[in-house]
């Protein structure tokens, strides 16, 4: 890929839904890939005739906050704003109709984004953070794009890291709002039930000052990272960041970089059902195992690092690669 792909990044499109990258809070992978993409000089070529791959610099983020109102949540305008855009570059270029697209691709962080594409961009390569076989995720096409939340643009890698594993004296923890089904009973098992399981809802943060989530996060074996209103969760990328073993619970959920990552190396995947069973499971992983899959959180961990300039096999170049992989083998099994 390094030596033979070339991308076109299209100049139309305004600001700020287009070529506006956002670098904090939960939908950052989408405005850090778009950073780091369009400002890229190894892959980008100024003539699309060269181009491999041609990727669309719009924010799902910013598209659904620039057009759902109070007064109207129909989320068809964001259908339709992105079929105009698909129609002034089809007019223009002769690249999206040669294929119908499926050379294009684009890189969206925001719940909606499957909802948005699946009609005019339904044959795009499609980078998403929800990724969800159950809503329109096709493996193979799509890509599962890390949810990667972002405290400070300025220093994406701050707080880097955690204890050793023989300092980690924390079974399993979890803090965060109940959104959807899922968390709600995590909490109705473990909430206050055993102190090894340090599972809290909202009102974490307020349990004395010292006690907070980036050290619980990097004090305890397991980090639980269940499903919010959609199947991903910001928890799975932060667990590596601060190298805690991830108990991924969320059961339609594909992992990013899951070609050419093993997950069940370095994580546990727990079915939801099995919530009133959690402890029982991490128990039963014997220590032995439990320090392999900590050594191999910190391997991958560099596969999930945003940079201010691109480094080999970080973040940006994964999920290129994961772009790159899918392209090719829509081109085999045609």
């Amino acid at each position: 890929m390094e030596r033979k792909l070339k991308v076109y990044v299209y100049r139309e499109g305004e600001k700020p839904i287009f070529h506006t990258p956002f670098l904090r809070g939960i939908y950052a992978s989408e405005g850090w890939f778009m950073k780091l993409m369009e400002g890229n000089k190894q892959f980008v070529v100024k003539h699309p005739r060269k181009a491999h791959l041609f990727y669309l610099p719009f924010s799902s983020r910013v598209l659904r906050t620039v057009m759902i109102t109070p007064e109207s949540r129909d989320r068809r305008k964001l259908v339709g704003f992105l079929k105009t855009y698909i129609d002034k570059i089809a007019r223009k270029y002769p690249f999206w109709n040669r294929t119908n697209g499926a050379d294009h691709f684009l890189a969206a962080c925001h719940d909606w984004a499957p909802y948005e594409t699946r009609k005019d961009l339904r044959l795009s390569l499609r980078a998403l953070c929800n990724a969800d076989v159950s809503k329109g995720f096709i493996l193979g096409k799509d890509v599962s794009l890390p949810v990667t939340s972002v405290r400070t643009s300025q220093n994406p890698l701050k707080n880097l890291g955690g204890k050793p594993a023989s300092e980690r004296s924390i079974l399993a923890f979890f803090a965060g709002n109940m959104h959807g089904k899922i968390r709600p009973i995590l909490l109705q098992y473990w909430e206050n039930r055993d102190p090894n399981m340090k599972i809290f809802g909202p009102t974490f943060q307020g349990i004395d000052g010292k006690m907070t989530y980036i050290h619980h996060m990097k004090t305890s074996k397991y980090c639980i990272c269940p499903k919010g209103y959609e199947v991903h969760s910001p928890r799975v990328v932060e667990a590596i960041f601060y190298e805690c073993v991830p108990v991924i619970i969320s059961d339609n959920y594909v992992p990013p970089f899951f070609e050419v990552l093993d997950w069940e190396t370095f994580s546990v995947f727990v079915a939801e059902k099995d919530i009133p069973s959690l402890k029982d499971i991490l128990l039963s992983i014997p220590e032995e195992r439990y320090l392999t899959m900590q050594l191999r959180v910190k391997k991958v961990q560099q596969h999930f690092l945003w940079h201010s300039k691109p480094v080999k096999y970080d973040i940006f170049h994964m999920i290129l690669h994961s772009i790159w992989f899918n392209r090719l083998h829509q081109l085999r099994t045609r």
